[in-house]
């Protein structure tokens, strides 16, 4: 009865929302822009805006939180419900949910998951699965918690720990990204610039949604999230903006458990044996459209998820899966109103990774390269594996933010990053140096191609104008010293002469002016080139460049001129023949490669044809004055939608195409005036 009463209240505490009170409006590119009194009634209007565009791709994520994303993905959902449960999140969310998350966040988790639930309920035609609706609160942060051990490398560990055979949660990894700030010191207008440029899938669970939230408690924010979130994860409010680019410090530790020879369930700790903790998870996996139930065993130590395999035992620990405030945090960010708000939400580093690019309107620019580290005992090879069998490696705290490499409104006026070396950031008299970080932290040192270009851009001037600015932004050029992962100058070593049957071929490639355009043929020769290399490079690793040698060089190139005889029928193609940008039934050629601040990574297409499937996505660009509204515009890949009955699927291509942004802003008078529907969520 007790039981009853509690289920009961919770229920009647949860449905206090009235969509009468909500209103969505569109805008002319589909983007919708939420009104409401409360940030939870904004939330209710997001979830709701969001599943009439996209609902497929948000259940992916909404069923990770039920366990039940096997029933629709077969063996690789399976593994994913079996990893969200070898590593806690559920109970670390029934842990922390009451006493680590705020009451005004919970009231917006509440609310976006009513709207979720409130859309499938008048949907039903449209859920994936049979009785994955209604979610919880609680089942809806699992799979935010599970997102972001997944975005911190949780699926990339458990890779290696099993084998390398987990391929299971490929479309969930966060990718590369640009961001920089430009403060009003180095402007001909003296505002304050900012680019918001993340380099992610273009379809799926991380590809971009764009919305603007608007409420009476403090919210008027528009920016990029991925589908199923309930706040801004990157963009601009009146007063300040944001963006993020991924980082790579060592936030993920791998011990190696001693086990008792006399019992495989023990380990040593501090010399004495203990038990793994075990529980027998029960899986539904999709064979041929039947539900077949699977039983797997799930082992926990001290330190974390445990996993045997060929050679040893072994357990993972991150941060990740410890703390479930990291989407308050986006919360925080989303409605701070200066930089002294923005810098308290960042003190919580409850956000597991990513380097952070700020700008504001009153001429503040900020730069940290945000992770949740552990603090880790020197004397130990952290970034490898470490001893598993004493308290002395039990990691139990995390750095503070003023532990992490951060620049705040460097004399050179500018701020960059490009996933590169968080110790060139600005000016090199400014930048930091690693020396006087704690090496435990595993910080990457590493340059890219479009740090070097950047770099190279940015120098030229002494002050920039905004046209300027996009210049640098819509550059689509390698540098001149060439970063790649792999080394490859034996190539411009080459004399074509030597080599009469590539002799065209090494000469274009040799001669190429390293710009991406559609109509280049030297950038379709190098990249074809650029692929046929990378077939043969089992890891990256940009801190130890390995070398490609003449032979490999030649061999790559023999396969580039074969592929585009096979294909094209000649080796005149222009890259714009070889790589499309593709939705639905429309093809277009496409600029931009891997590494180039206009980035486009791809994949096999058909008829010989790549389509890009990564890169240049969510842009929005930011100028802030001391008065007013920032000016903002912003470019999505596609469109807003993906249902291919919407207007919106495929609208901003061409635009996106021609680098041409769209126009937008936080004004309600203007957005209503200018509106293409206003309605209620149902």
């Amino acid at each position: 009865m007790k039981f009853l009463f509690f289920f009961l209240f919770s229920i009647a505490s949860f449905a206090q929302i009235n969509p009468e009170n909500i209103s969505i409006v569109r805008d002319k590119w589909g983007v919708p822009h939420i009104f409401a009194k409360t940030d939870a009634e904004v939330a209710y209007g997001l979830a709701y805006a969001n599943a009439e565009d996209d609902f497929k791709t948000m259940q992916l994520t909404m069923l990770i939180g039920k366990g039940m994303l096997g029933k629709l993905k077969g063996k690789d959902g399976a593994a994913a419900d079996y990893a969200v449960q070898l590593l806690r999140c559920r109970e670390i969310v029934d842990e922390k949910y009451d006493t680590d998350l705020s009451e005004d966040f919970k009231k917006l988790i509440s609310g976006y998951v009513e709207g979720i639930n409130s859309y499938a309920k008048s949907h039903p035609k449209e859920v994936l699965v049979k009785k994955s609706f209604p979610i919880t609160t609680k089942d809806y942060m699992t799979s935010i918690t599970f997102s972001l051990c997944v975005i911190s490398g949780a699926d990339r560990e458990l890779g290696s720990l099993f084998k390398g055979n987990n391929k299971t949660l490929d479309n969930f990894k966060a990718a590369g990204s640009n961001a920089f700030a430009i403060s009003s010191s180095k402007t001909t207008d003296g505002k304050t610039y900012l680019n918001i440029n993340p380099h992610q899938p273009l379809e799926g669970p991380v590809a971009w949604y764009e919305a603007h939230l608007v409420s009476e408690e403090g919210l008027n924010i528009l920016g990029g999230m991925f589908p199923g979130s309930p706040v801004i994860s990157l963009g601009v409010n009146e007063n300040l903006g944001w963006a993020h680019t991924v980082n790579y410090p060592d936030k993920i530790d791998i011990y190696q458990l001693e086990i008792n020879p006399a019992n495989k369930n023990q380990y040593k700790y501090d010399g004495q044996w203990l038990d793994l903790e075990q529980k027998t998870i029960k899986l539904k996996v999709n064979i041929k459209g039947i539900n077949i139930p699977v039983k797997k065993k799930a082992y926990w130590s001290k330190y974390g998820a445990t996993v045997t395999n060929a050679k040893g035992t072994f357990s993972m620990r991150m941060g990740a899966n410890q703390d479930i405030r990291g989407m308050e945090q986006w919360y925080r960010m989303n409605k701070a109103r200066n930089y002294s708000e923005f810098r308290k939400a960042m003190e919580m580093v409850a956000i597991p990774m990513f380097n952070t690019m700020y700008a504001d309107k009153n001429d503040t620019i900020f730069y940290v390269s945000n992770a949740k580290i552990p603090l880790r005992k020197k004397g130990y090879d952290w970034q490898n594996t470490v001893p598993g069998n004493t308290s002395k490696t039990l990691t139990t705290a995390f750095h503070s933010l003023k532990d992490l490499p951060q620049y705040l409104n460097p004399k050179s006026g500018y701020l960059f990053n490009t996933n590169h070396s968080p110790f060139n950031a600005t000016d090199k008299k400014e930048n930091l140096n690693n020396k006087d970080f704690d090496p435990t932290m595993g910080y990457e040192t590493l340059q890219n191609n479009r740090s070097e270009r950047f770099e190279e851009l940015i120098g030229v001037y002494e002050k920039l104008s905004y046209e300027d600015f996009k210049r640098i932004k819509y550059d689509n050029q390698l540098p001149k010293n060439l970063k790649f992962s792999v080394e490859i100058d034996e190539l411009y070593q080459l004399n074509p002469k030597e080599y009469p049957d590539l002799e065209t071929l090494i000469d274009r490639i040799q001669k190429w002016d390293r710009k991406t355009d559609v109509d280049s043929k030297g950038a379709a020769a190098f990249l074809i080139l650029f692929y046929e290399l990378r077939k043969n490079i089992k890891t990256i690793d940009y801190n130890n460049r390995p070398k490609i040698g003449k032979e490999s060089i030649l061999e790559a190139l023999k396969s580039t001129k074969e592929y585009m005889m096979t294909h094209f029928g000649n080796t005149e193609i222009l890259l714009g023949d070889y790589q499309k940008l593709v939705r639905g039934n429309i093809e277009k050629p496409m600029w931009g490669m891997p590494d180039v601040l206009t980035a486009s990574h791809a994949r096999p297409y058909k008829d010989g044809k790549v389509k890009v499937e990564q890169g240049e996505s969510y842009i929005a660009l930011a100028r802030f004055s001391k008065t007013g509204l920032p000016e903002i515009e912003t470019m999505l890949n596609y469109g807003n939608s993906t249902n291919e009955a919407s207007p919106h699927f495929s609208d901003q291509i061409e635009s996106y195409i021609a680098k041409k942004p769209k126009r937008m802003t936080l004004d309600k008078e203007e957005i209503l005036k200018n509106a293409v529907r206003n309605y209620q969520p149902r």
